[in-house]
């Protein structure tokens, strides 16, 4: 019987093997455990990256905020303000409109008083004039209503379409310039031009508008949206008047309605319509000049106030030198 041969479980190969094994593991363990610090590290790294921009980001959102909170606080405070000023001027509305509808009637009342008194008034220079003959020349103070001579024949409005008269006293001195026409019932003709000379009627550029009821509301109308191109100084006008109008045989009178004179010189002035408006044997001027001054710069703070205060001596001065009247108004409302 043949003997079965023992095996030896610990031969070499073996061992090779278990070695070999146990060795790929070490290595496998020494590699991973090496490189984790460094994935952990890089980590680390990032979000301490975003957390740094994160916090940047926060400090600006909260710089934004805190800018449009003093922003809106502001807002508030002026919205605050407005809204007194306007309960204020809703006062003021409140009051001016009252005071206007208490002196509207008195206006009108007055304006048909003068209107009656003129009209009696050339009733009776006629009646003395077939009484007291052609000769007879009534005194000075028997043509005026008001300290303004109204024996002219011809009138002409030189009026003044800027922004500040067109915005602020449009309405005034269209009541002023109905006031004007009432105390002129009937006249041979009209004529309406701004400031620069611009006719209100192209048609009747360097004619004579003829005075009927019709043609005076067609003026009135055409008034309220007047609004043409003006450089705030009546000199233009003024002169382009006497220019186009004077005739030694007509007695013609200039209103001129503004608020300022932005031009260079007042002296300059004077002396250009002394030297085209010359005086007749007599001494009376060629053309009579009158004005109304609208106090709209006076609203404005005391240095603004500069072109309504030279305004305001032009106009004295020319008025005075060319047999007129200065009208300066206490209010433009």
């Amino acid at each position: 019987m043949k003997r079965r041969r023992d095996i030896d479980v610990f031969s070499l190969s073996f061992l090779d093997c278990i070695c070999c094994g146990f060795g790929a593991i070490i290595l496998l363990f020494v590699l991973s455990k090496t490189a984790e610090p460094v994935i952990l590290e890089e980590i680390s790294e990032d979000y301490e990256g975003i957390v740094a921009k994160l916090q940047e980001e926060l400090h600006e959102i909260q710089g934004e905020v805190q800018i449009f909170n003093r922003t809106l606080t502001q807002k508030k405070e002026q919205l605050s303000q407005e809204q007194e000023m306007l309960a204020r001027l809703q006062g003021d509305l409140s009051s001016i409109r009252g005071e206007f509808a208490a002196s509207k009637e008195d206006f009108s009342i007055q304006n048909t008083i003068e209107g009656r008194l003129v009209a009696a008034h050339q009733e009776l220079s006629e009646e003395m004039q077939n009484v007291l003959g052609t000769a007879y020349r009534r005194p000075v103070t028997d043509s005026t209503i008001g300290g303004i001579p109204v024996d002219s024949e011809y009138i002409i409005f030189v009026i003044d379409t800027s922004g500040s008269m067109f915005s602020y006293a449009w309405e005034r001195m269209i009541e002023e310039l109905q006031a004007t026409l009432s105390i002129y019932p009937e006249v041979k003709g009209i004529q309406v031009l701004n400031d620069m000379g611009k006719y209100m009627f192209s048609r009747y550029r360097g004619q004579w508008i003829p005075d009927t009821a019709g043609r005076r509301k067609v003026i009135m109308q055409n008034l309220r949206n007047w609004n043409v191109f003006s450089n705030s100084s009546p000199v233009e006008g003024i002169t382009a008047a006497i220019r186009t109008f004077y005739d030694p045989g007509k007695k013609i009178s200039i209103y001129v309605f503004g608020d300022e004179f932005t031009g260079e010189s007042i002296a300059k002035v004077v002396d250009t319509v002394d030297r085209i408006n010359g005086a007749d044997a007599q001494g009376n001027r060629l053309v009579r000049i009158h004005a109304v001054g609208f106090p709209v710069q006076f609203i404005r703070a005391p240095n603004l106030q500069t072109t309504g205060i030279r305004f305001a001596t032009l106009m004295r001065e020319l008025t005075h030198r060319n047999g007129g009247t200065f009208v300066a108004l206490n209010d433009f409302r």
